[in-house]
């Protein structure tokens, strides 16, 4: 009997040093962890965070270059109608004159006017009128002075035409 409470006495002493460290390991494993799995989080966070800035710039010059490009076309804008206002520009080079005018492409209000109301008048006579050539050339010609009318009067309006 006595052996007997001497093996398990042994073995007792031998489960319980054991378990201690292993229960150390473990805990220092879960340390381990935690601070890994901290360290891969600030990690994150601070991608995350460097994403945001980069987005935020790239924002803030998407903003800059559009502010940039509205102050162009509104800076042509202004060329254009002080162009449009002082139609004859003379300079004088010791004994030589020079005379230059600036005058706008593209189509005017009026002749916009004109085609568009000439189209559109072309269409309702010949949709109104039973004989459809007569409706069509009447509708166009009232169509079209319409159209001119109203295009001249934004011409006008613009300082495109006098």
């Amino acid at each position: 009997m006595k052996n007997l409470f001497a093996i398990l006495f042994i073995a007792l002493a031998m489960s319980s040093c054991s378990n201690k460290e292993k229960e150390e390991a473990a805990k220092q494993a879960a340390i381990a962890a935690v601070k890994d799995s901290i360290r891969l989080d600030s990690f994150k966070r601070a991608d995350a965070e460097n994403k945001a800035k980069l987005a935020e710039l790239e924002q803030k010059k998407a903003a800059e270059a559009k502010q940039q490009a509205e102050e162009k076309r509104l800076m042509m804008l202004a060329e254009e109608r002080s162009a449009a206002n002082a139609p004859a520009v003379t300079s004088q080079n010791s004994s030589t004159t020079t005379t230059t005018t600036t005058e706008k492409k593209g189509w005017s209000s009026a002749a916009k006017g004109t085609a568009i109301g000439a189209g559109a008048g072309a269409i309702g006579g010949a949709l109104i009128d039973k004989k459809k050539g007569r409706g069509a050339i009447i509708g166009g010609v009232v169509g079209a002075g319409t159209g001119y009318v109203i295009g001249r009067d934004k011409d006008k309006k613009s300082g495109r035409a006098q």
